[in-house]
């Protein structure tokens, strides 16, 4: 039996497979159909009706979404079924739908945030009457209060059940339902609470209407006033595709854009409400620290003070590399440093025991983002990437929803949103039975291990046995790499990638940070521990004033990620480039560029002038094989070969100690989200939450 059949749609015969909905079928001959419920990536509801279509012969109209190919039968004479998308007998059954639609909908549209970019709106011009036959009152809905993010105004709710399909199947945190019947039914969070998944501002975009607006956002612009830039996202190592919308030199919001690899069309809430924080905290000028405070100077005396900190000799100089570095100003620092002679550079955590070996696969998530949904089996080791990777981890839950994944989890117990079987919380449970049994029959096992796991003290010999592990259950076979480690930082990747790690004999970051070095650089390093650094002199550069700057002697102005056009690779090898929205803060300057006036100063010149000409270094000559040289490659099956080679030898065993987190606090893990008032509010948010949870 033939699993497609042929349809005649508007005159065009067509030949689908019979899974397929009429709606997308209808969008295989190119026909356009309105709809508020319906969303590719949720669950058919099929409670608006705006979809109608004519089926010939049919008693009424047919939802288009709901009705599934397979279920329509041919003509009496065998020909296909007729499906007509226009014509007056659609136009009339979708203006009623309208029309019904618009009865109790008030006419906010001249002060809604939504107002010219509203599905509504749109629809309503096509489809709506010029005047209306209801005399009645407008049916009125007491405003929800669902945090600081998402701003509620439910008279203008249609019941159109996105948001709620969204909570329950995609975030899996169900907060949010509806509640009563008929005229009275309305949608609410569960006893009125506030949402608390890091994944909650994306109902914003699936509102169709007015309803759920974004609250930080509300009254600032109208869309046309904005000025909007593809880019990519850092505040984690997924290198999520996001669109910056600005106005002047401002940025207003921030928005996802689609990237089937990697975010689908999701964005966490830090990526997309961390926008005010670009603004507030800013180093806008340089600074030297006299007399005991931070005092504004010019770049050439800010750059003078700077070669007077750094004539200590190469081997008393040490520099670490923050979580935001991007690649170029990780490779102009690199090239500087190195023709000073300097050996202590560092761009991991305190404590890795990674990064060292020369395989690029080592630490990178070699099966891809997207590979977890063809994978069977899934082990997370010393990692939770609910707050590590919260759009990966929407879909490793999508994966076990829909498909076949069983997850297994070494490490903290947490709530991932999916259940999972627990195998402990030290790394001897790698060589337990139970995770042998776990990975039994599967055909594509997937095994990733989180930073925490590997910056520890038996960090080198945990890393050696998930590789043994990942060897011995199948994980690395012909055609599939299913070992991968998840990284929390989108700038760790392209700074490993440039080399950014001690040279022969050069000290470490937990090294460089214990007072053994006279003079500290520190390329926007602020999540690490500057409480041993002694009399050491340390020169900050970094776009915040946060714990860097506050330690610092020296302070140079640079860049965000939003203020410049720079390379990043994400956690899974994929090299991306953000694009500047908007102009730098004040006196601040490009990372790259500031080493580039540096190394003038000290007579040793970089080989390059212009970024363009430094990521031309970057990406090496032509057919030259370097990390940088395939904008948009990440390994996948590629990894196999150097995975499957011998596992390096550990010097040391195993310990017992339980795996720590990589993130303390999710909304709060970098300078960028610290000086934003919106994550503050969701940090105390979510902190009072765990202490209500807690003492329950």
């Amino acid at each position: 039996m033939s699993d497609t059949f042929k349809l005649n749609i508007d005159g065009q015969e067509v030949e689908v497979p019979k899974a397929y909905t009429l709606m997308q079928a209808c969008e295989e001959v190119g026909a356009e159909i309105p709809r508020f419920c319906y969303h590719e990536r949720l669950s058919v509801a099929g409670n608006c009706r705006m979809c109608l279509v004519e089926w010939e012969g049919a008693p009424k109209p047919l939802a288009s979404c709901a009705q599934i190919v397979g279920d329509l039968r041919p003509n009496r004479d065998g020909s296909p079924p007729v499906i007509r998308t226009k014509g007056a007998y659609v136009e009339k059954a979708r203006n009623g739908v309208m029309e019904f639609l618009l009865i109790n909908h008030p006419l906010d549209c001249p002060i809604c945030d939504q107002g010219g970019e509203c599905d509504l709106q749109d629809q309503a011009v096509a489809y709506g009457r010029g005047d209306s036959r209801y005399d009645e009152n407008k049916r009125a809905v007491e405003d929800k209060n669902m945090g600081p993010l998402v701003k509620t105004i439910m008279t203008r709710c249609i019941q159109c059940t996105r948001c709620v399909r969204f909570v329950a199947e995609v975030a899996g945190v169900e907060e949010i339902g509806m509640i009563s019947r008929g005229e009275t039914a309305e949608i609410t969070t569960y006893l009125e609470k506030s949402l608390t998944s890091e994944l909650s501002g994306n109902v914003i975009d699936l509102c169709p209407v007015g309803a759920l607006t974004s609250k930080p956002y509300a009254f600032n612009a109208r869309p046309w006033e904005l000025r909007k830039t593809s880019s990519i996202d850092v505040m984690d190592a997924m290198g999520a595709a996001i669109r910056i919308d600005s106005k002047g030199d401002a940025v207003m919001r921030i928005l996802p854009e689609t990237n089937e690899d990697v975010n689908e069309e999701w964005l966490s809430d830090k990526s997309r409400f961390v926008w005010d924080g670009l603004a507030r905290q800013r180093l806008d000028r340089p600074y030297v620290r006299r007399n005991g405070k931070l005092q504004a100077v010019s770049w050439p005396e800010a750059l003078d003070a700077v070669k007077a900190a750094l004539s200590v000799g190469a081997d008393q100089i040490g520099v670490v590399a923050g979580d935001l570095i991007e690649a170029e100003q990780a490779k102009a620092a690199l090239d500087f440093f190195r023709s000073l002679g300097v050996k202590n550079t560092d761009c991991r955590p305190a404590g890795a025991q990674y990064g060292l070996s020369g395989v690029r696969e080592h630490y990178l998530l070699n099966p891809t983002l997207a590979g977890v949904e063809e994978s069977d089996a899934l082990l997370l080791i010393g990692t939770n990437p609910r707050v590590e990777a919260a759009v990966w981890n929407a879909r490793i839950r999508k994966s076990w929803l829909w498909g076949k994944l069983k997850v297994g989890v070494i490490g903290p117990v947490a709530d991932l949103t999916y259940p999972y079987e627990h195998f402990g919380n030290s790394p001897t449970a790698l060589d337990s039975e139970a995770v042998r049994a776990f990975f039994k029959g599967a055909t594509k096992p997937m095994i990733i291990i989180g930073e925490a796991a590997v910056c520890r003290s038996d960090g080198e010999a945990v890393l050696a046995a998930v590789l043994g592990l990942a060897q011995n259950v199948g994980a690395i076979a012909e055609g599939w790499a299913g070992y991968g480690m998840l990284h929390t930082a989108a700038g760790r990747v392209g700074a490993l990638d440039a080399g950014f790690v001690p040279a022969q004999g050069g000290k470490s970051t937990g090294q460089i940070l214990d007072g053994s070095v006279k003079t500290v650089v520190l390329l926007g390093a602020d999540e690490v521990d500057l409480s041993r650094l002694g009399s050491s002199t340390v020169i900050y550069v970094g776009t915040h004033g946060d714990a860097g700057a506050s330690r610092a002697e020296i302070v140079l102005p640079c860049a965000a990620y939003s203020e410049i056009s720079a390379t990043y690779v994400n956690t899974e090898g994929r090299v991306q480039m953000t694009t500047r929205a908007v102009q730098p803060k004040g006196e601040a300057r490009e990372g790259w560029a500031i080493f580039r006036a540096l190394s003038g100063l000290f007579g040793k010149v970089l080989l390059y002038d212009t970024a363009d000409e430094l990521r031309g270094v970057l990406r090496g000559k032509d057919g030259e094989n370097t990390p940088f040289s395939g904008r948009g490659y990440a390994p996948g099956a590629k990894g196999f070969a150097a995975l499957s080679a011998a596992v390096p030898a550990s010097s040391g065993a195993i310990g017992n100690e339980p795996f720590g987190r990589s993130i303390d606090d999710f909304y709060l893990s970098n300078p960028v989200a610290r000086a934003s008032r919106t994550m503050a509010e969701c940090s105390a948010l979510a902190t009072s939450l765990d202490t209500a949870v807690a003492a329950e």
